[in-house]
């Protein structure tokens, strides 16, 4: 089994935004909650405030 990369991850991102575009009729519920998964995943960590 490969580990999955961020560059995967942003592939996959493209790919469910690229289909929501073409077929917006459709329902993508379970793809919008993917996108969210997949952006919280690739999201840079949050810096830590310095005082």
């Amino acid at each position: 089994m490969q580990a999955v990369t961020e560059g995967d991850r942003r592939k996959e991102v493209r790919v469910l935004l690229d289909q929501i575009q073409a077929h917006p009729e459709r329902d993508w519920t379970a793809a919008r909650r993917r996108l969210a998964t997949l952006n919280k995943l690739i999201a840079p960590p949050p810096r830590a405030q310095s005082h």
